[in-house]
């Protein structure tokens, strides 16, 4: 049976710049449930990234709900949702001014499933949940909206909203492979090695495979953000760079994915005891290990300059001599006289990062740099 109605809402239809329109209007927070669910991120079963919003927090929606109901509320706050082309905007007859025009927003209302609501909530999910399960009769709200049937839209818009707003830097991070637009300066650098982080964390041939956290992959055990900064190093100067083109700004995405492949396969082999495991007990897996051996990744392959990229035996080979001088589950690192630190005491600072870097890069340089490369 189809239970399926119309909700007629004054609106104002406004126009930014030439192709860009979207609509403020006014509705009870009680009806939003209606027409309106919450996209939550996830990995489809082609392992594409679906949906773009956090869990639901328990404790702010308490707070703002005990607001609600408190005396005389205010709200000013739009939430922002994001309509398909179900919804339509009827103008009203009358002179429009050069960027608004009064009107009726129509909103079909189906009071069966999730999937057939023609709205997403795209800002302001805990502020909806708060009001809907408030102990008040109604709660009027404004709204912003813009219609659109491209999810990749709705999620760069949910970007651009949040990206100034206290939000898991992951679920952006995680977001960023699958926009195009121009973003803030810090989320337009993160973009690029956020695609290669996806891919290492994602294909099955890769060594990293769902051992790094995101929101979809919440069982890995090296933090995201560990990963990118590791990435990034290797891109502004080292072997990643060799693969981008300075002029254009092309890059050759697979062929860094094949060192980076290389490279972590080769750190599983030489140091199997403490791959995979939590950071807490393995700083191999922790961000000072992660970054830190980054350093290390753009060495060797500097060091096999002239014989192209190391594949993954040459890395092997020159990682070997380093077992013995790493502390990445148990004993003592020895930074020179008088500077020792248990092996689980390196934190993941940059002092600490740097201390752990050059400790590596110093023991590399004394038992590998001058042999013979193959």
């Amino acid at each position: 049976m189809n239970h399926t109605h119309e909700l007629q809402l004054p609106a104002l239809e406004i126009r930014q710049g030439p192709n860009r329109t979207f609509y403020s209007f006014a509705v009870d927070g009680k009806l939003l449930p209606t027409f309106a669910t919450v996209s939550r991120i996830r990995r489809n079963g082609d392992n594409l990234l679906a949906g773009y919003q956090r869990p639901e927090v328990l404790s702010h929606i308490s707070e703002i709900r005990t607001y609600i109901e408190s005396h005389e509320p205010l709200m000013p706050n739009a939430i922002v949702l994001a309509f398909d082309s179900r919804v339509r905007f009827v103008a009203q007859p009358g002179a429009p001014t050069n960027y608004s025009r009064w009107g009726t927003l129509i909103i079909p209302v189906d009071q069966t499933t999730e999937q057939d609501k023609p709205g997403l909530i795209v800002d302001g999910q805990q502020r909806s949940a708060a009001i809907r399960d408030s102990q008040v009769a109604s709660f009027p709200i404004c709204a912003t909206a813009f219609i659109t049937n491209d999810d990749r839209e709705q999620r760069e818009q949910f970007i651009l909203v949040n990206s100034t707003k206290p939000l898991p830097k992951g679920l952006i991070y995680e977001l960023l492979p699958s926009t195009e637009m121009k973003l803030p300066s810090l989320l337009q650098r993160r973009r690029f090695p956020a695609q290669l982080l996806f891919r290492l964390n994602s294909d099955e041939s890769s060594p990293l495979h769902g051992k790094i956290r995101t929101p979809t992959t919440p069982s890995g055990v090296i933090q995201d953000n560990s990963m990118l900064k590791m990435l990034e190093n290797s891109l502004s100067d080292g072997v990643l760079y060799r693969f981008r083109d300075p002029i254009s700004g092309e890059t050759d995405s697979e062929a860094m994915l094949s060192v980076l492949r290389s490279f972590w396969a080769a750190i599983s082999a030489v140091f199997p005891k403490a791959w995979g495991l939590p950071p807490t007990r393995s700083r191999l897996m922790h961000g000072a290990g992660i970054i830190s051996m980054g350093f290390l990744m753009d060495a060797i392959a500097e060091r096999h300059r002239d014989a192209g990229v190391p594949r993954q035996d040459s890395f092997r080979e020159d990682l070997v001599p380093l077992q013995e001088v790493c502390r990445w589950t148990e004993g003592y690192w020895d930074f020179g006289p008088g500077v020792k630190r248990k092996w689980n005491e390196i934190q993941n600072t940059p002092k600490d990062i740097q201390l752990l870097a050059n400790y590596l890069m110093v023991q590399y340089k004394s038992l590998v740099w001058n042999r013979p490369t193959p």
